[in-house]
């Protein structure tokens, strides 16, 4: 697959498109894609996801804050692993968000050629969303296209959406996130030296330092999979604001104890996945009562993806790595 960040090189004679945000790559997102990835095989045509970087919501004030599900590079991973040909993170600005419906999918037909658009049924694009689904079928008679527009996907009575996902992300809720996601959440970062202090305490943590506008999930303490050089390992992670040790930080840290990992992970990429919630995040009344509290969670921990383990082997579920 080619993850490319503008449309303006393109010059596609055929394809299958879809448009939209695809954050956190949902069962909604999946269903969407598995559509446009057929039928481009089967049409001998490209499939091309059409994204946009930032969030239109960002550049349109109507977002902020911490709240992207996947990073650019992370989505373009989970697509490929979708049979995917293209995805395109392409820049979004003011000048892109006033063009009309018909001028933006010119715009597009233009190095795209898609004989296909696959949508969400309350899809819409272009200036005030002028281009919904009866606007883009006219335009597609016109340039020669054809719109499939797909009903959305529902669990529990209820539309699968990435508020939804982030929603339950904020109430600590991992086992919904895996439920809409297909899999665990994961947050990614690249090692950096902490405080030194778990090593000191006999509980070595790896700290991440974790892109500023990702979605976390609710402070506490999980059990999971950290991923480091292609190999999956049980983890036992913390995201918070280490309250027993009066930390005064604005943005939550996340760090993770390695379960009988004892290498050097100091500048690696390390990926954390969330399987389990162990408990909240609290404040201790000394260094002795976090040390004891933290042993019974990597007890706890270890017991729980033990389980996880022999569910995968007989094919039930699968750790992330």
């Amino acid at each position: 697959m080619q993850h490319l960040w503008s449309i303006d090189g393109l010059g596609l004679s055929g394809s299958w498109l879809t448009i939209g945000s695809f954050d956190g790559v949902h069962l909604g997102h999946q269903k969407i894609v598995n559509q446009i990835v057929h039928g481009a095989r089967e049409d001998h045509v490209p499939s091309v996801v059409l994204t946009f970087y930032p969030h239109p919501g960002v550049v349109l004030g109507k977002r902020s804050g911490a709240f992207y599900l996947t990073t650019p590079e992370e989505k373009a991973q989970l697509l490929a692993e979708m049979g995917l040909d293209y995805m395109i993170s392409h820049p979004f600005n003011r000048q892109l968000a006033q063009l009309s419906a018909r001028d933006f999918v010119s715009y597009l037909h233009q190095r795209l050629g898609f004989k296909r658009l696959c949508i969400g049924s309350d899809f819409a694009l272009g200036h005030n969303r002028e281009g919904d689904l009866p606007r883009l079928e006219q335009l597609g008679r016109q340039f020669g296209y054809r719109v499939q527009a797909l009903q959305p996907v529902t669990l529990d009575g209820r539309v699968v959406s990435s508020s939804w996902v982030r929603q339950a992300l904020s109430e600590g809720d991992v086992s919904t996130v895996q439920r809409l996601l297909s899999r665990p959440y994961q947050i990614s970062g690249e090692v950096v030296h902490g405080d030194g202090r778990g090593k000191t305490l006999g509980i070595p943590t790896a700290n991440l330092e974790v892109w500023r506008e990702r979605a976390l999930l609710k402070p506490g303490v999980y059990a999971g999979w950290a991923a480091v050089d292609g190999s999956a390992h049980p983890a036992v992670s913390n995201i918070g604001y280490r309250p027993t040790f009066d930390q005064q930080e604005e943005y939550p840290h996340v760090e993770a104890h390695i379960i009988d990992f004892d290498q050097d992970l100091y500048r690696k990429q390390v990926s954390l996945s969330f399987l389990f919630r162990l408990r909240d995040e609290q404040r201790f009344e000394n260094i002795e009562g976090l040390v004891q509290q933290v042993h019974q969670d990597i007890e706890k921990a270890r017991s729980l993806l033990e389980v996880s383990r022999h569910e995968t082997i007989s094919g039930i579920a699968r750790p992330s790595s």
